[in-house]
């Protein structure tokens, strides 16, 4: 069966597709910062080893770690628009967006930048002892810096995932990419064209912040 291709209607409604661009760009950027601080913080909590304190806080975040990377995506963003009401805690679907994108991008960052961590030679961390670094100084300007050299390519990979990821926010209303799609299927009747032209969009999309990603870690991680 031909199909018999319109996208003037489509077009038409180009308004809401570029503020559905702006807002995925707006929540995968709050949430990448964002995620990123709390899965250096997680990492840094579960590599120290400073006596039975740091046990238990090894163990609280690697419960959260757990929890999150064994459950979907979808569920915990559920979760904290329509669960928290329960408790008295109303998001708006825009906040709750963002939280649930820091949280499972906290989760998943953790492991990874735990993994360059752990491959860093001893000796550097002995050495930043014996300069009498203190534990906060030598992750900061020792250990850190090289670990996301390491893992950096995996880090943009998980931030894609979790960039395409955001088109379930649209499910609670957010009005992120696939968002405006759906809203111009169904105001156009085109819902072929309509998420013809936002499948075009998250690929370029894609491959723009995974370039933009792998030069700003070859500038600023590398130094190249």
């Amino acid at each position: 069966m031909l199909i018999a291709l319109d996208f003037s209607a489509v077009l038409s409604s180009w308004p809401l597709l570029v503020r559905g661009v702006l807002w995925t760009i707006g929540l995968t950027l709050v949430g990448t910062v964002l995620g990123l601080l709390l899965g250096t913080a997680c990492a840094w909590a579960r590599a120290r080893n400073l006596g039975p304190r740091s046990a238990t806080l090894r163990g609280v975040v690697a419960s959260y770690v757990e929890l999150v990377r064994n459950t979907p995506f979808i569920v915990q963003l559920f979760f904290l628009f329509f669960g928290l009401p329960a408790l008295g805690l109303k998001l708006s679907p825009e906040l709750a967006s963002v939280l649930a994108m820091v949280i499972n991008l906290g989760a998943y960052s953790s492991e990874i930048i735990r993994a360059g961590i752990e491959a860093t030679p001893r000796g550097q961390i002995e050495a930043a002892h014996s300069l009498a670094l203190t534990p906060g100084q030598t992750f900061r300007r020792v250990v850190l810096p090289p670990a996301l050299m390491k893992v950096w390519p995996a880090m943009v990979s998980q931030i894609i995932i979790v960039m395409l990821g955001s088109a379930v926010c649209g499910q609670i209303s957010t009005p992120e990419l696939s968002y405006a799609a759906n809203l111009i299927s169904s105001n156009t009747f085109r819902a072929f064209e309509a998420f013809i032209l936002a499948t075009v969009v998250y690929l370029a999309l894609s491959i723009l912040t995974r370039r933009l990603l792998m030069w700003v870690g070859a500038r600023f991680l590398v130094g190249r």
